[in-house]
């Protein structure tokens, strides 16, 4: 077997210096590994808002989170606010983790189903110590040792600068062998026999040949669409929003440990508390909003004064027909791009990253394992365009075009399969790995309105009486526990506090 000598990473921003660092850490030196990239080509870095399962990458790097955290001016991430997105003043969260505790073999929504149908039950974010903690401002980390207890079972994820957090990266990476070039590509070269590509030139003449290609380059998808032409797969059909206008803001004493987003009459806006600003952006469709009036619409809802000139943004929602095609791989917004409503774009990168070092080459670049890597690719893809989709398709909302026509557009068949059995048993079962929990779906479906219309027969084993007393425990026992948490800000303070 000829392993791969060399790997060329075209491109910076979170994308590339993610790729870099991972590459860094776990392949001990023994590829050559470069990452080509110009200071004169800037980054969407409008602060960037996480899923729990960023951990897990900097797990593997073995960074400090604290550091971290205050390198990148972070802060904590419990879920996310749905503002107005089911009807205008309707909110519920998507917290991350568990809700309540399992009974028998049962999720805890089929029991709160039953006893809410007989108004015997409270809200459902009561019964979620994510929910009811991001609720109340309060956050700490999970305690484990507390096996029995909520504290114990508290998920969370970042908010944090992520033009910092590719700054704090690329330190990494290059104090581990990871080489730099500035440049910009004027030019790709293909093998003549069999298509694949052989070198980058860059602008100024100088030539850097590779064995493997990442293609971190953006929206602008240099190598797997400007060279190899791969094709890509259009859904603004499910997801019509093609715009966004970013800007940060002062930071206000409203310092959530979670992302807010609130439906608008043509998109929806984020919400992201960092320690130094908040960042906030409006995601709208062109068919329905000009650009001038989402900007307005932005600045007429910020928290305080902007920081820094609105910066518009143009994307197409959809994926490459191929992520991993001859010997190049797309990761970051050059394999596809799914607007940031569930905070899934790094996580995306993430998992690219780390499927690829499952599937790492040598020089044969075997079709089987190209084509397994890209069949699970797009399988994750899918899922969590369907997951998005859900929040526009289950909505009441009729008070503009826009929402007339995400109320009533067809959606995939994954996703309308998973819809009408939730309608009518409140089952929802996890398939395959895919990336969002079950919980996750019961979440968002009962927040979007989407009530079954029965419950699992085997709920009626239990009386209504130990129902009740299973659900009023669950809801005094979250209660106590938010109680004795700090404030968000006061962990922060406590643990993580960026220098000025």
């Amino acid at each position: 077997m000829e392993h791969l000598r060399k790997v060329l990473i075209v491109g910076g921003g979170s994308a590339g210096w993610m790729t870099a660092a991972l590459f860094a850490k776990l392949l001990n030196g023994i590829y050559d590994v470069t990452l080509v990239e110009s200071e004169e080509i800037g980054t969407i870095g409008v602060g960037e808002a996480t899923i729990p399962a960023i951990k897990k990458y900097n797990a593997l790097l073995e960074l400090s989170e604290d550091d971290f955290l205050r390198r990148t001016n972070g802060t904590f991430k419990l879920g996310i606010q749905f503002n107005d997105w089911l009807r205008l003043g309707s909110s519920y969260i998507h917290g991350f983790g568990v809700v309540g505790q399992d009974l028998g073999w049962l999720r805890c929504h089929q029991y709160w189903l039953k006893m809410q149908g007989l108004g015997k039950a409270s809200d459902f974010a009561n019964y979620s110590i994510n929910t009811a903690a991001a609720l109340s401002n309060k956050f700490m980390r999970s305690a484990p040792e507390l096996r029995e207890s909520p504290l114990a079972h508290i998920a969370h994820a970042f908010h944090f600068d992520a033009g910092l957090y590719a700054r704090y990266l690329r330190g990494f990476s290059e104090a581990r062998g990871i080489k730099r070039v500035e440049g910009k590509i004027g030019e790709v070269k293909l093998r003549p026999e069999d298509g694949f590509v052989e070198s980058v030139v860059l602008q100024n003449g100088e030539t850097l040949a590779a064995d493997l290609f990442i293609d971190c380059s953006g929206m602008r998808a240099i190598i797997i669409e400007g060279a190899l032409q791969t094709g890509y797969e259009n859904w603004s059909h499910w997801l019509p929003c093609d715009r966004a206008v970013a800007v940060g803001c002062q930071r206000s004493e409203n310092f959530t440990p979670y992302t807010k987003s609130t439906a608008l009459t043509a998109g929806w806006q984020w919400r992201i508390p960092l320690q130094h600003r908040t960042g906030n952006g409006h995601v709208y469709s062109s068919q329905y909003m000009d650009a001038d009036e989402a900007e307005r619409i932005l600045l007429a809802n910020l928290d305080g004064s902007p920081t820094n000139d609105p910066l518009h943004i143009r994307f197409e929602t959809g994926k490459r027909k191929k992520i991993w095609n001859k010997n190049c791989v797309a990761i970051g917004l050059s394999s596809g791009f799914l607007e940031p409503l569930e905070s899934t774009s790094l996580h995306l990168i993430q998992s690219s990253i780390i499927r690829l070092l499952r599937f790492l080459p040598d020089q044969r670049f075997d079709p089987a394992t190209i084509a397994e890597f890209n069949r699970q690719t797009d399988y994750e893809y899918e899922r969590i365009r369907d997951f998005i989709i859900l929040h526009y398709k289950a909505t009441e909302r009729g008070d503009s075009e826009f929402w007339r026509y995400c109320r009533d557009m067809s959606v995939p068949a994954t996703l309308q399969r998973k819809m009408d059995l939730f309608a009518g048993s409140g089952r929802i079962f996890r398939e395959d790995e895919e990336l969002f929990s079950e919980e996750s779906w019961i979440q968002v479906c009962i927040g979007q309105g989407i009530m079954p219309k029965a419950y699992d027969p085997m709920v009626d084993i239990r009386s209504e009486a130990e129902i009740e007393a299973y659900l009023n425990n669950i809801e005094a026992v979250v209660r106590k526990c938010v109680a004795v948490m700090p404030t968000h800000a006061e962990f922060v303070e406590r643990n993580c506090l960026a220098p000025a």
